[in-house]
């Protein structure tokens, strides 16, 4: 898995100092001044209201903006979102402010980034997670994952790892962004029933109707916990939670369980959940901070385009964590088809496939 696990070496959660939610931005003690480093490029992200210590993607896309500002020597802003009322007058803000490049993180910000760049032709803007709802905007770079394909591994090694024949996984809000976690999960888990003759059940979706469970929000992590108790009292024993910070309810609730695995999301769960650490049988992984600084880097030296970024197994714009504390319980034979797996998926002779798909 020497592929697989190199994708995996994020960096560990970073503490950010954030503007006030719903308030104009504001550069952070860890901004201010920045751009002494000899560029007048000022780059500003806004986070969806998850906020940018989700320990999942809005975090990971604030410490790819900081990687940038550390290592290319341009301004960063960062503006949190508390609320969805929040995304346009976040988004305004920080044009106001002279903003080069305004980077959304989530597919719930299009609508904002969508009006901005159409009204601001010379601003140029990303969005992590989505397309944006016009076409020919020369100034918008999506910026997207085809995660159904780490997705694909996790779901095959869920199987492989489960003693009790049910997995489970549930979303946040319906959106292509995480249902298509959901697909490739759901895929992984049929391939490997296929491989080994087994009957493993997936709880929580239902690929063919795309239709399955939901808290409907990323932040009440309430919510996760109760969906994932009701899955455990159903007999799973490993859960995926596509669902940003609500996730971590699931997290809780597996720990309390005793006997139940996760499978993190976004990041690197063992790294930035360290309280549930020991619980993280692996994480289907999206390099956004690499994306998010090669697209800072390049629009900074002039050359921004608006052709989609599209993360994939082969480019390791995406793949699965280690199995840090569950490495010598996932089956040796688990560990080599995974293997395998990935390299027919990177060589194009295996394609999994997701509605949601770039």
């Amino acid at each position: 898995m020497k592929k697989i696990i190199r994708v995996a070496a994020l960096s560990g959660a970073v503490a950010l100092a954030l503007a006030a939610c719903g308030s104009a931005p504001e550069e952070s003690d860890e901004t201010a001044g920045a751009g002494a480093g000899g560029s007048d490029f000022k780059a500003c992200m806004v986070s969806d209201s998850g906020g940018f210590e989700d320990k999942s993607f809005n975090q990971s896309g604030a410490e790819g903006l900081q990687r940038a500002e550390d290592e290319l020597g341009i301004e960063a802003v960062t503006v949190e979102s508390a609320a969805e009322t929040d995304f346009t007058p976040n988004v305004e803000a920080l044009v106001s402010q002279d903003c080069n490049l305004v980077i959304g993180v989530g597919f719930l910000l299009a609508d904002a980034l969508t009006a901005a760049a159409e009204a601001n032709p010379d601003v140029e803007f990303a969005l992590i997670d989505s397309g944006f709802n016009a076409e020919g905007l020369e100034n918008a770079k999506p910026l997207l994952f085809n995660t159904q394909e780490a997705a694909y591994l996790a779901g095959y090694v869920a199987a492989g790892t489960s003693t009790t024949g049910t997995v489970a996984t549930f979303g946040g809000i319906q959106l292509p962004s995480v249902s298509i976690f959901m697909d490739g999960f759901v895929d992984g888990v049929a391939k490997y029933n296929e491989d080994n003759g087994a009957d493993v059940k997936v709880l929580g979706w239902d690929k063919e109707a795309q239709t399955g469970s939901f808290t409907g929000d990323f932040e009440n992590q309430t919510n996760g916990q109760n969906i994932a108790k009701g899955f455990i009292d159903q007999g799973a024993d490993v859960i995926m939670p596509v669902a940003g910070p609500v996730g971590l309810g699931a997290a809780a609730a597996a720990q309390q369980a005793g006997d139940v695995a996760i499978v993190g999301v976004d990041a690197d769960w063992f790294e930035t959940s360290p309280d549930y650490s020991s619980i993280v049988l692996t994480s289907v992984m999206k390099e956004i901070g690499q994306a998010v600084f090669d697209t800072v880097q390049e629009a900074s030296e002039g050359n921004f385009t608006s052709e989609p970024y599209v993360g994939t197994l082969e480019n390791e714009g995406i793949g699965i964590a280690p199995f840090h504390d569950y490495d010598e319980k996932v089956p040796a034979e688990v560990k080599t088809a995974v293997e395998e797996l990935a390299a027919q998926i990177t060589s194009g002779e295996l394609v999994v496939e997701s509605p949601s798909q770039n």
